[in-house]
């Protein structure tokens, strides 16, 4: 990926991935109690940008294990 694509992907799969684990999470933590949304949001707040950042220097070796993978099982399957 390059260009913005290389910040915009990372950043919109952190948003996706953080809002609805910290949702799992909060939940399995404290039930669904009336201030539900309220610890979902603050759990949400911080995990976002620490999961961007993570997202962004991850993607990277990510995408070259990837197609390391998909190499070798492409290979395995055609022997």
């Amino acid at each position: 990926m390059k260009g913005k694509a290389s910040v915009i992907f990372p950043t919109v799969m952190a948003f996706i991935m953080s809002f609805l684990m910290t949702a799992v999470v909060t939940f399995v933590n404290i039930g669904f109690p009336p201030g539900f949304f309220h610890a979902w949001m603050k759990a949400w707040a911080i995990a976002f940008p620490g999961a961007t950042i993570v997202a962004m220097i991850a993607a990277p070796p990510a995408r070259l294990i990837t197609d390391r993978l998909v190499r070798w099982l492409d290979g395995a399957v055609d022997s």
